[in-house]
């Protein structure tokens, strides 16, 4: 286990003002509607935050703040993982954290889980108690950011959960610990809780599980209703992930080598799937995370759990604790559906506010319901 320290040379900062700087926009699809999202990122909200991106975006301001946070890097399984390490401070009656292990997904990084990860990490700063402190573990998935891309293995979730396994027990030293993922993270997360039950104390859930096949028969007509209700809201909105899957290659090509393109592909699914997203994202947040992917170019490799899902398994029963917190975007999630998965379910309510990036949209609403959640099982 390194110390790490994120440094983008002066070489990459000026190739990157160039290429901004001749930037060819493309024509509006529909010239009638050029500021509309309704076909893809609104054109002249592109061009605003390109221009915005080439002369007023600090990425010194940004990378010295990311900086603040402790990280590290560790050989796991022969490749190096990249990950932040926030400790519990200590408290006066010297209670014990609860190590916990958070998985973000595509396509951001672990910079946004690093708010919901400092809550945790120091409840007393941000209104909590002191005693329901974690020691917070947040890595860059593999293939993203400054995590090596999986080249032995496919990127499936039971394959990238041994990984972790191996973060948090034998790099890190903790017997027991417990997990939270979203989005891509999220399944990480259920397949640590599913193969190792002595050592995951809990798991945490805002993205819950869905039912595998196997386990779909006899639906009740609260779970037929909402599969059918989201089925129908994600209708015209997964060719993304039918192109990510199939030809990543090719849209990797172009992604690579276009920062307006790289900025236009993310940041539609930014708008796309936050609750409200231009509260929860500023400019130089929605540029940061873009900045992370450019410099490290990995936006090809974090198309690698869309093209290695044709290897993927389905999810075991979790026989471990659970707490389910449903964000807005699955509002209806019936509990039985879950628990078609998860047989232990400790808690379960519909967060009032956010969307599909709940780590970062609400971090003090997550972290509070988090912390209730585990504190019976601390100790």
């Amino acid at each position: 286990m390194e110390p790490f320290r994120i440094a983008v040379s002066d070489s990459a900062l000026a190739d990157l003002r160039r290429r901004l700087g001749q930037t060819r926009f493309a024509r509006p699809v529909r010239q009638q509607e050029p500021t509309a999202w309704g076909v893809g990122t609104a054109p002249d909200y592109l061009r605003d935050l390109i221009e915005y991106w080439a002369t007023d975006f600090d990425w010194r301001a940004r990378e010295s703040q990311l900086n603040s946070f402790p990280q590290f890097t560790a050989d796991v399984a022969g490749e190096t993982v990249h990950f932040v390490y926030l400790r519990a401070k200590p408290t006066p009656d010297d209670a014990q954290p609860i190590p916990v292990i958070l998985s973000h997904g595509w396509p951001y990084s672990f910079i946004e889980l690093l708010a919901l990860g400092a809550r945790l990490a120091d409840p007393a700063a941000h209104g909590g108690q002191p005693g329901d402190a974690f020691d917070v573990v947040i890595p860059s998935l593999p293939g993203f950011g400054f995590s090596e891309p999986m080249r032995d293995e496919p990127f499936v979730p039971r394959v990238v959960a041994a990984r972790w396994h191996t973060l948090m027990t034998e790099v890190l030293g903790y017997d027991r610990y417990a997990t939270y993922g979203e989005d891509v993270g999220a399944p990480i997360s259920d397949w640590l809780a599913a193969r190792y039950p002595e050592q995951v104390l809990g798991l945490f859930a805002t993205h819950a599980a869905f039912a595998p096949d196997e386990r779909k028969q006899d639906l009740s007509a609260a779970e037929v209703a909402f599969t059918t209700r989201l089925a129908e809201k994600w209708k015209g909105e997964t060719a993304y992930s039918a192109l990510q899957a199939s030809k990543p290659d090719t849209l990797a090509a172009t992604l690579n080598d276009s920062p307006a393109g790289l900025a236009a592909w993310l940041v539609e699914k930014f708008r796309g799937w936050s609750g409200e997203f231009e509260s929860s994202w500023t400019r130089d947040e929605v540029l940061t995370t873009v900045m992370l992917y450019w410099v490290t170019e990995t936006i090809g490799s974090s198309f690698q759990p869309y093209c290695d899902h044709r290897w993927d398994t389905s999810i075991p029963e979790i026989e471990v604790p659970v707490g389910v917190a449903v964000h807005p975007g699955e509002t209806g999630f019936p509990q039985s559906y879950a628990a078609r998965t998860y047989r232990d379910i400790r808690v379960w309510e519909e967060l009032p506010s956010g969307g599909h990036f709940a780590g970062k949209e609400t971090p003090d609403l997550l972290a509070d319901r988090m912390r209730t959640f585990f504190r019976p099982l601390r100790g």
